[in-house]
C-alpha cells in the first residue's frame, strides 16, 4: 500500500512550502507523523500493532495555515482524510453516536479512493467492451452475439436465414465504422443506449429515528436491493454514451468486497482525520456550573474513544481507529489547551503553535505559493484575454494593509488578503469585457492600491458598528 517512495520528512516539509509560507515546527511534526506511517508499515516485528501514531494538536489563530497543512498533508499522502468540525457535535439534537460519523466518512473516502484506482486498471478493457456496445447501437450485428448491457439487438438482426453475403457487407461495415470510432470520427453522431438505473438507495421510512445510523443504512441497501432495476433507453451522443457505459462496465469489472477490505485497511493504517475548532468544545477557565459547558464535556467525552482507539461499524465492514491519525486544531483565544479533560488532552501529546503572520510573510504569501493570489487572478483575467501585472510596490502596500486591519480590527490572518484583493480588482473584474477589451494589460501599482483601498483602510474602524 505505501511504496518505498513514500516521501521523507524533509521533501514533505519541502512541498508543503510550496503553498504555506512560514510555520516550520507545524511543517516539522506532521511531515515526521506522515513518515511514521511509513514507517510503522515496514516494521516486521509484532511491535508493529503497538506503535500508535502520535496525534497533532495545532494552536493558532485563524488564517495562519492550520487547515491547510492538514490538507495538503493528505493530498501528499494520497491517504483517505475528512475534516469535522468539533464545535458541530454540540448543536441541538446532538446524539453519541454522530462523533462515529467522522469514521464513517473517512471509510467513504477510502473506499472512493480504492474504487477510482481499480477502475483506473480496467479501464483499457471496459473500453473496448463500450467500443462493441456503441457499435451494436450503430451498426446490429446480423450474426447473432451474446446479449450486452448497453444493447439489445432488434428480433430480425438475430435471423439465422441471412445471406452470407450480407453478412460479410455488415461485417466490413462494422469494421469501417470501428475505425472511425476509434479515431473519433463520430463524436457527435446520436445513439440509443439501454442505461441500468441503479436502485432508489434514499429510500424513506416512517418511524426509522428510533434506528441506530448503520442498521438504517443497511436496510435501505437491503430494500433498494431488492427493488427491480429497469434498463431505460436514452438517445445521446456518442461521447456521451461512451461517458455514461464506461462508468457502468468499469464498475463490473470491479470487485467490490476486495474494494471494501482494501478499503478498510487504508483507512485503519493511513487515514488522517482533523478535527477543527476543538477549543469551542473546551470548557472554559470555570469548573463546574451547567448549560453549554457539559454538553462541550459531553462531547470531549465522546470524542474519546475514538481518538483513543474504538470499534466503528460502517456499511462496507468493521474498522478499528487504534491507527488513525488525529490532528486537532483551534485558536484557543478565550480557552487553553489545559481546559480539554486530561484524558484528551494525554491523545495528543505533540503540540504546535502556529505564529502569527507578519507583514513579511504576507508579502511572501502574495509572492511565493504555487496558488497564490496573485496568480489566482491574473488567470482569471487571462481567460479575458487581459494580461494584469503586479508591482513589487504593490505588493507591499497590498500586505501593509492586509497587516494592518489585521492589527487594527481582528486578527483573521492570511483570509485578510481575500478582503483587500477583492476590493481592489472588482472595479477591473467588473468592467472586462466591456470597457477593457481582450489584449489590454493593466499593472497594478503601490499608488493603484492606496487608492482602490482608501476607502477600506479609512473606515476599519467603524467596520464594528456596521451590521
Amino acid at each position: 500500500m505505501m511504496d518505498s517512495n513514500y516521501l521523507t520528512p524533509q521533501q514533505i516539509v519541502a512541498e508543503l512550502d510550496k503553498y504555506i509560507i512560514g510555520q516550520h515546527d507545524a511543517k516539522r511534526n506532521v511531515a515526521i507523523a506522515l513518515r511514521n506511517r511509513w514507517r510503522r508499515m515496514n516494521v516486521q516485528t509484532e511491535i508493529k500493532n503497538e506503535i500508535v501514531p502520535n496525534n497533532i494538536l495545532m494552536i493558532g489563530a485563524t488564517g495562519v495555515g492550520k487547515t491547510e497543512i492538514a490538507r495538503r498533508l493528505a493530498k501528499l499522502a494520497d491517504a483517505p482524510f475528512v475534516k469535522v468540525e468539533a464545535s458541530k457535535f454540540t448543536e441541538v439534537g446532538y446524539v453519541g453516536r454522530d462523533v462515529e460519523s467522522m469514521v464513517r466518512d473517512l471509510v467513504e473516502q477510502s473506499v472512493n479512493m480504492i474504487k477510482s484506482k481499480k477502475k483506473e486498471e480496467v479501464k483499457e478493457k471496459a473500453a473496448a467492451i463500450v467500443e462493441d456496445i456503441i457499435l451494436d447501437a450503430l451498426i446490429p450485428p446480423l450474426r447473432q452475439q451474446p446479449a450486452r448491457t448497453g444493447f439489445s439487438p432488434p428480433p430480425e438482426t438475430v435471423s439465422e436465414e441471412v445471406p452470407t453475403s450480407d453478412v460479410e457487407l455488415n461485417e466490413r461495415t462494422r469494421t469501417l465504422f470501428r475505425e472511425k470510432l476509434k479515431n473519433g470520427e463520430l463524436e457527435e453522431r446520436k445513439v440509443d443506449i439501454n442505461i441500468k438505473a441503479s436502485g432508489n438507495s434514499n429510500v424513506g421510512m416512517i418511524g426509522a429515528g428510533m434506528m441506530d445510523e448503520v442498521s438504517m443504512m443497511n436496510l435501505q441497501e437491503m430494500i433498494s436491493g431488492m427493488m427491480p432495476k429497469k434498463a431505460r433507453k436514452r438517445k445521446v451522443t456518442v461521447a456521451e454514451a461512451r461517458k455514461i457505459l464506461l462508468e457502468e462496465e468499469a464498475a463490473k469489472l470491479i470487485d467490490m468486497d476486495e474494494v471494501k477490505e482494501e478499503a478498510i485497511t487504508r483507512a485503519e493504517n493511513a487515514g488522517i482525520i482533523f478535527i477543527d475548532e476543538i477549543d469551542k468544545i473546551a470548557s472554559g477557565s470555570k469548573k463546574g456550573g451547567s448549560g453549554p459547558d457539559v454538553s462541550r464535556e459531553g462531547v470531549q467525552r465522546d470524542l474519546l474513544p475514538i481518538v483513543e482507539g474504538s470499534t466503528v461499524n460502517t456499511k462496507y465492514g468493521v474498522i478499528k481507529t487504534d491507527h488513525v491519525l488525529f490532528v486537532a486544531a483551534g485558536a484557543f483565544h478565550i480557552s487553553k489547551p489545559s481546559d480539554l479533560i486530561p484524558e484528551l488532552q494525554g491523545r495528543f501529546p505533540i503540540r504546535v503553535e502556529l505564529n502569527n503572520l507578519t507583514h513579511e510573510d504576507f508579502v511572501r504569501i502574495l509572492k511565493e505559493p504555487k496558488n497564490a493570489l496573485t496568480r489566482q487572478y491574473e488567470a482569471l483575467f487571462e481567460t479575458e484575454g487581459v494580461h494584469v501585472e503586479f508591482t513589487d510596490d504593490a505588493i507591499e502596500e497590498l500586505a501593509n494593509t492586509a497587516f494592518t486591519i489585521n492589527a487594527e480590527v481582528e486578527n483573521i490572518g492570511a483570509r485578510r488578503l481575500h478582503t483587500v484583493m477583492s476590493r481592489l480588482l472588482n472595479e477591473f473584474l467588473f468592467d472586462v469585457p466591456d470597457k477593457i477589451p481582450a489584449n489590454a494589460r493593466i499593472t497594478i501599482g503601490a499608488d493603484t492600491v492606496r487608492e482602490k483601498l482608501a476607502g477600506l483602510a479609512k473606515n476599519k474602524d467603524l467596520s464594528e458598528y456596521i451590521l
